[in-house]
């Protein structure tokens, strides 16, 4: 099983020490959130910067909101990344549900899911044809991971995806797993799908903790209950190898780790966790 880490969005210059320290070390993917009305570096333009600044570390949208997005230039965007990264760019996507975001996007958020559906497929006929260029490096495109919890949107994984990107914890993850693994053989998909679990961690002296746990907090506001979030983030090596065990036992094909406190030192200390 792969580790992958999932970057902090409150110190968009310092993305470059956490991709070179990663790409130098034993984890497999970079993951970057998306959001739309909040201070964070735009996800394709931020990874395009650190495709450059690495040679073999994948690069993952976790998840980019399609809906608040134009589908041909969408297609284009990603194809570009994947080719100009060697292949090394994996497109996770998903609906969004925050109104602020489909306000500023002029997008209606009461049908975002009919549009996610359509923009699915055609993304996996503009990347099959010859109407929006570059070639990606695979044929068909990009890996694309979903990141879902109902069924209606896991059964999309099935039809359009290549898996499926948790944000559960194990004792959660564990239904999803078996929901996208029999949605995939009725469909009568070949292989299996891709399952790949994140997790919230922050690892180092109290200050890391504190920093992640504010910035948790105010990404998580929305809510009503960010606490809860807040709560569930694993601070020990212990909680966080666990964790890993967990994932691996329900046969995850990847864990992120995902950091929101921005000391680039994590990087480094969760490799030696991993």
């Amino acid at each position: 099983m792969y580790i992958g880490i999932g970057l902090p969005i409150g110190d968009p210059a310092a993305l470059l020490t956490w991709a070179r320290r990663a790409d130098a070390g034993p984890f497999r993917t970079l993951g970057l959130l998306d959001r739309l009305v909040y201070d964070n570096p735009e996800p394709l333009t931020a990874l395009a910067v650190l495709a450059g600044a690495t040679t073999r570390i994948r690069l993952q949208t976790e998840v980019l909101l399609a809906p608040l997005r134009g589908t041909a230039l969408l297609a284009k965007q990603a194809a570009t990344l994947d080719r100009m990264s060697g292949g090394r760019f994996v497109l996770g996507l998903g609906v969004g549900g925050r109104a602020d975001d489909h306000h500023a996007a002029e997008t209606p958020l009461h049908d975002r899911g009919r549009r996610f559906a359509e923009q699915l497929a055609t993304l996996r006929t503009l990347w099959s044809g010859d109407s929006v260029g570059p070639a990606p490096v695979r044929e068909g495109g990009p890996e694309v991971l979903i990141g879902a919890f109902k069924p209606v949107a896991l059964a999309r994984i099935a039809r359009w995806g290549d898996g499926l990107l948790a944000a559960a914890p194990p004792s959660w993850a564990g239904s999803l797993f078996d929901t996208v693994r029999r949605d995939w053989r009725d469909h009568g998909r070949e292989g299996e799908p891709r399952l790949v679990a994140q997790v919230n961690v922050a690892l180092g002296p109290d200050e890391v903790v504190d920093d992640a746990k504010a910035a948790m907090h105010a990404y998580y506001a929305f809510t009503g209950t960010p606490e809860r979030m807040v709560a569930g983030i694993l601070t020990t090596a212990s909680e966080i190898r666990a964790a890993i065990r967990a994932y691996h036992d329900l046969g995850a094909d990847e864990v992120m780790l995902y950091c929101h406190g921005r000391d680039p030192d994590q990087v480094d200390r969760l490799a030696d966790v991993c």
